[in-house]
């Protein structure tokens, strides 16, 4: 691997002092990446991986289509004269990259019965080992390198979205069917909210300009730069169902002096007055295990922007900024519960101790954030440029990834984000006050 480049690089030659990732490294990764989507597809049946159950979400058979078609896309066919697997493909799983081409509306992913779930298999096969080829080779540029590693992390991504997408999708299903029946069940215990306090500081945030360093980040969590973040307190841990459901009893749904008017509006038109996935009763929740006990002591998730806004006015509090999330995460190690681990795809109570826990991992954390672009920030150049810069518009930044996220995926300047009223993720909140 080379160096890092003593200066930086020419502005007109973006490919200039870039780091390639190691081939053989590179090669395991992809091997893994894939392999785990395919292990958490498997319990599904082709009817499973075909239902689109809302606009916002997509068939697990898409998403095992659309991450082959960007190796296909973005590193295969970038060589000249290379023969797509499927020519009608460029149309069918293409997401969002309107300089490469149309593509097919995203609320009818459903609609695409063909090609069958045989079939998407089959793609996968071909283009790994069309990959595993070219990587075996070493018949890899540094953009292709590291467009292979976007590509990996993108799966990931998309990983997480296949076990959320198909937990909405049976949660829909009047049997209220398991993804997995064997996911263990995990007593919690009480854990006190504690308050963290820090004082005023510049702090500097965010991170190097992937792909200019070794360390991969994507493009909207750069370039670090220096933050004023002024004196606050941070929850030691995240809001649990407990203290969620207290809110409820209380008529947290019913009171519109704590919500944003475009949230009171939502809910009111929507009739909503407890968690996604929560039974009329507060009691119990649907799980990727079917319906299970609420846990009092695990963190309430499945809650959308307006919810958790809502709630901190109740207590007292407020979301936290993502600076705030950030400048606290830096000092703590990427630990906790992902999802490979042994929590049983949901979220669990917090360990005991003292400051604050639990930052990464269980549940995404709300902000009061908006998602908008870092001081001097670039996107990727070409077609990869579309992966997160255009979104930046009407969304909030979510942090510290879910139960449902990769382990290793996640890094304490991840910014995810969503729109202020989707639920169906496993979202969160911690909260935070100011310190006058």
């Amino acid at each position: 691997m080379s160096s890092v480049p003593s200066a930086p690089p020419s502005p007109h030659d973006p490919d200039a002092g870039r780091r390639p990732p190691d081939v053989a490294d590179l090669a395991g990764r992809f091997e893994q990446v894939r392999a785990r989507s395919q292990a958490l597809a498997a319990p599904l049946s082709a009817e499973d991986a075909q239902v689109q159950s809302m606009d916002d979400c997509s068939p697990a058979k898409w998403h095992l289509a659309h991450t082959t078609w960007f190796f296909e896309r973005f590193v295969l066919a970038a060589r000249e004269g290379y023969t797509p697997f499927d020519t009608d493909f460029d149309y069918l799983f293409n997401s969002y990259y309107q300089s490469v081409g149309t593509m097919h509306a995203r609320p009818h992913r459903g609609l695409v019965t063909r090609p069958s779930l045989a079939h998407v298999l089959d793609y996968r096969r071909e283009v790994d080992a069309r990959m595993r080829e070219r990587l075996q080779r070493v018949d890899l540029d540094a953009h292709a390198r590291q467009a292979v590693l976007l590509g990996t992390h993108h799966e990931q991504q998309h990983q997480e979205l296949l076990l959320t997408d198909i937990k909405h999708a049976f949660w829909c299903n009047p049997l209220k069917p398991a993804y997995r029946d064997d996911l263990p069940v995990t007593a919690g215990r009480d854990q006190p909210l504690e308050w963290i306090e820090s004082d005023e500081s510049i702090v500097e945030l965010g991170a190097p300009a992937w792909p200019h360093v070794a360390a991969f980040a994507y493009d909207n969590e750069s370039p670090r730069h220096r933050v004023l973040v002024p004196a606050h307190a941070l929850a030691s841990r995240p809001v649990t169902n407990g203290e969620y459901r207290a809110f409820i009893e209380d008529g947290g749904y019913r009171n519109p002096a704590l919500w944003m008017s475009e949230g009171f509006t939502r809910i009111q038109a929507d009739g909503w007055s407890r968690p996604l996935y929560w039974d009329e009763g507060l009691q119990r929740e649907f799980t990727l295990a079917g319906m299970r006990d609420i846990d009092p002591h695990a963190p309430v998730c499945h809650v959308s922007y307006f919810e958790a806004d809502a709630y901190a006015r109740w207590a007292g509090a407020r979301l936290p900024t993502e600076f705030e999330w950030e400048a606290a995460a830096r000092g703590h190690a990427v630990e906790g519960h992902f999802a490979d681990d042994a929590g049983g795809l949901q979220p669990r109570s917090a360990s005991s101790g003292k400051g604050t826990r639990q930052l990464f991992g269980d549940v995404w954390e709300w902000t009061s954030s908006a998602y908008m672009p870092y001081p001097g920030f670039r996107a990727l150049p070409g077609s990869l440029g579309e992966y997160n810069g255009k979104f930046m518009c009407g969304q909030w930044v979510l942090r510290g990834g879910s139960c449902a996220t990769p382990p290793g995926h996640v890094r304490a300047s991840y910014r995810n984000f969503f729109h202020p009223p989707d639920r169906w993720q496993f979202s969160g909140l911690r909260l935070a006050r100011d310190l006058c």
